[in-house]
């Protein structure tokens, strides 16, 4: 969201940042205003294990993901609504973005008494539509291109209704009647991009399904940029991505890092014996001495890496299929292998490989010699990169900042008295 928030900031318009206090530094350098979220939704998620510790106890799977869903989004509703009505009462802002899981927007959409501005919601993960061949969402089910396909993804979707979709959306409805609203029209996921006013998905057709028809409100808008490059010295081993070795890049993002030994050490263990590989591993913050076991030569390791410097020198990237780290590797057209079945992860690294633009494994905690093969296959099979390199020019073509603006405008003006 500090993206777009740039992308305002850069055109002279004030603008404001509601969200948790450890991120109140990084709002404040990019020059907007910060303002924290009510107690009860103000959520370092970078300690997520440490605020939710029941959530390691549950394997991946529909209990998991039910139970990441109500007490990471729907739990901070009311306190998110609290918020935004404050903020709207006292700063009376022309238009709101909010990313699309921050469901305290919901209950001002079904607020049809009090006025608001519009409020568009900016994806932050995949698109959740109905599907035309009936699969359940975050899954990662790949389309069915067969009728038994298509029979098992409705039996399938039969029992995730019974499991998640039902349980979250009447947990939902429970958090709108606190607020003495009425229950959602729709399940919780889909009311993501069907309740706002606009909504943004940050990526390109190619690499998303074809849902069929959707509604005009939504629309595709490219990627967002990365941030922009800061002026911290560079590691003291930057001089060695200079192309006489491919470059390996392995990271689980800045959430999902407590336990290093589900992807960044079996990477590290299945590349070590590769002089030919340069291995980065980033650890999003986390401390270097959280990667357990031996540092192998060809390894290179850091708390932090300036991913718009580094992503353009890279060769493949290894990730649980975080979604932005996806799309900015694929912006600068870099291959990937994609292992992750928490959260969204298994729908991004089935969109990874659907698309084209590498291989996912499906597993949480996948084989170094599964990793070793797949990283092989992505750097000596062109068709990845080619796939990569597609899809970065297709986000290129799209003038992000421009998409943006113009649909914030264009609300702000319709919604003012004529």
């Amino acid at each position: 969201m500090l993206a777009i928030a740039r992308m305002a900031l850069a055109r002279g318009d004030e603008t404001l940042v509601a969200t948790a206090t450890y991120l109140r530094t990084s709002v404040e350098a990019s020059g907007a205003r910060f303002r924290p979220l009510a107690p009860g939704a103000d959520i370092d998620l970078t300690r997520v294990e440490e605020v939710l510790p029941e959530r390691a106890s549950l394997p991946p799977g529909p209990e998991q993901l039910r139970y990441n869903f109500e007490r990471i989004f729907l739990d901070p509703m009311p306190q998110q609504t609290e918020t935004l009505r404050r903020i709207i009462a006292t700063d009376r802002p022309d238009i709101i973005v909010v990313d699309d899981l921050f469901f305290g927007a919901t209950a001002l959409f079904l607020d049809r008494e009090t006025p608001r501005p519009p409020i568009v919601a900016c994806s932050i993960t995949i698109m959740v539509a109905d599907r035309p061949d009936g699969a359940p969402a975050m899954i990662g089910l790949l389309p069915a291109l067969d009728e038994a396909r298509r029979k098992s993804y409705a039996a399938m979707a039969v029992e995730a209704e019974m499991v998640f979709g039902a349980p979250a959306r009447a947990y939902a409805d429970a958090k709108l009647a606190e607020l003495g609203l009425p229950p959602l029209p729709c399940g919780v996921l889909h009311s993501r991009h069907l309740m706002a006013d606009a909504f943004m998905q940050t990526t390109v057709p190619a690499f998303e399904y074809d849902f069929g028809h959707m509604p005009d409100h939504v629309r595709f808008v490219g990627a967002l940029p990365p941030p922009p490059s800061r002026d911290a010295a560079l590691p003291d081993w930057w001089n060695q991505l200079d192309g006489s070795r491919k470059v390996v890049l392995v990271t689980q993002g800045t959430v999902a890092n407590a336990d290093f030994g589900e992807l960044v050490e079996p990477t590290l263990a299945a590349l070590n014996d590769r002089d030919d590989l340069l291995v980065l591993v980033t650890t999003g913050r986390q401390p270097i001495g959280n990667v357990r076991g031996p540092v192998p030569g060809n390894a290179r390791l850091a708390e932090f890496l300036d991913f718009a410097a580094l992503l353009p020198k890279i060769d493949v990237l290894v990730t649980n299929g975080g979604y932005g780290t996806v799309q900015l590797a694929l912006q600068a057209g870099v291959p990937i292998v994609s292992a992750g079945r928490t959260e969204d992860k298994a729908e991004v690294g089935a969109r990874v490989a659907w698309s084209g633009v590498g291989i996912e494994i499906p597993s949480q905690r996948p084989e170094p010699r599964d990793l070793r093969a797949a990283v092989d296959r992505v750097l000596t099979e062109r068709s990845f990169g080619k796939r990569a390199r597609a899809i970065a020019a297709d986000m290129a073509a799209i003038d992000t900042p421009a998409v943006i603006l113009g649909i914030l405008d264009s609300l702000v003006l319709n919604s003012r008295p004529a």
